[in-house]
């Protein structure tokens, strides 16, 4: 396969808003990214205001937040009602396994190698008698036929990580939709490794929960999340965690009312994470200026060139590439290995020449994102082909 041209028109404006890149070649958003300027700057200024002028502009802060609610509606083709900013990925799942009317002897399909918030809140319901099935991935491919042998008549939901976060094998949400509509089962979809990048139209594409923390490929900051709800879920699930503001008149303090929201803002109980919500919109703004859209995304075009270029690269290095080359299913994370070096070694080596990485899935994981350009591959390689040599 020829080297694809890189970088992109949408990349060159993308990369010119990420202050990352005066020092590091960035390959590390499958587990924490870093903040676009817009965002940084939103952060500052909140700070700012934090610290010298106290709750005096709270309205303004909330009307940010509600901001990242709109972006995060338009990203996904979903209705503003449909939108809770949460704490995290891990929240969102635990919001639906604790709400979800379960029964005695029912059961919940999930794969065997998620990562563990997509495990363990399942697996937690086996005190109420529901049995959390894990099917194997032979190779990190997600087998569809796999899957289906695991649901029977007692399976309520199907949980799923829309990019596998050691793999990078993304699976195609129409088929898996469509599987759960043929059983008759709730689709939950962990989408934090794929959302903002990868166009995803939730009123074609029948996915009834998804959950994302804002601090992998949207690039917010840790501990800013967001969830979608199916509206015609809201009154199936039971909130299990609800405080003042989940209520419809959140600001009668002295009246107790528990006439509930009818949106999925009744999960935000509590007080917010202002400033990493508000940096959240500003990083939504950003992919959404840059065209992702729920339609079509330019930056998951670019992110898919420079991931072949870097396996084009490290293929010809010698490496060997663990994650699948399956077409469709490609994603901005490649893991790799290097015969005779360890990955933790190597890994420390690619720090010390500023080029950031993580070990995950037995070797060396690199998660490219749409601002990445070959000069950032070409780095990696020089500390690679050094380390083979010594």
């Amino acid at each position: 396969m020829s080297t694809p041209t890189l970088p992109s028109p949408t990349a060159r404006i993308f990369r010119d808003q990420m202050p990352v890149v005066r020092r590091f070649a960035y390959f590390d958003h499958a587990a924490v990214g870093p903040l676009p300027e817009p965002s940084r700057r939103a952060v500052a200024q909140w700070l700012t205001e934090a610290t010298e002028l106290g709750d005096t502009v709270w309205p303004r802060w909330n009307g940010q937040l509600e901001q990242a609610r709109r972006h995060a509606a338009e990203l996904m083709g979903a209705e503003l009602d449909e939108i809770a900013l949460i704490p995290n990925t891990t929240a969102g799942i635990n919001y639906i396994a604790q709400g979800f009317p379960w029964q005695a002897g029912d059961n919940v399909v999930t794969l065997a190698n998620e990562f563990p918030s997509n495990a363990y809140p399942w697996l937690n319901l086996a005190a109420q008698g529901v049995q959390t099935r894990l099917v194997d991935v032979p190779g990190g491919l997600v087998d569809l036929n796999r899957l289906e042998e695991a649901i029977d008549e007692r399976t309520r939901l199907l949980s799923l990580s829309w990019i596998g976060y050691a793999s990078g094998y993304r699976i195609d949400l129409d088929e898996v939709a469509q599987l759960c509509q043929r059983k008759n089962i709730f689709f939950f979809l962990d989408a934090i490794q794929g959302l903002g990048v990868f166009p995803i139209d939730v009123r074609r594409t029948k996915v009834d929960f998804l959950a994302a923390d804002g601090h992998k490929w949207l690039l917010g900051p840790e501990g800013a999340g967001l969830m979608f709800m199916r509206r015609e879920h809201l009154d199936f699930i039971r909130p299990a965690h609800v405080g003042w503001n989940s209520v419809q008149r959140p600001y009668e303090f002295d009246r107790i009312a528990f006439n509930i929201k009818q949106s999925a803002a009744r999960y935000e109980g509590g007080a917010a994470n202002m400033g990493g919500q508000i940096a959240l919109a500003q990083s939504l703004g950003l992919l959404r200026e840059l065209g992702v859209s729920p339609q079509a995304s330019p930056v998951a075009n670019d992110i898919l060139a420079i991931a072949e270029h870097a396996r084009q690269q490290l293929a010809r290095c010698g490496a060997r590439l663990l994650s699948p080359n399956e077409p469709g299913h490609t994603s901005g994370i490649v893991t790799f290995a290097i015969p005779g070096t360890e990955p933790t070694q190597l890994r420390e080596k690619l720090l010390a020449a500023e080029v950031v990485v993580s070990c995950r899935g037995g070797g060396v994981r690199i998660s490219l994102h749409g601002y990445n350009n070959a000069e950032d591959i070409a780095r990696m390689i020089a500390v690679i082909e050094a380390s083979s040599r010594d």
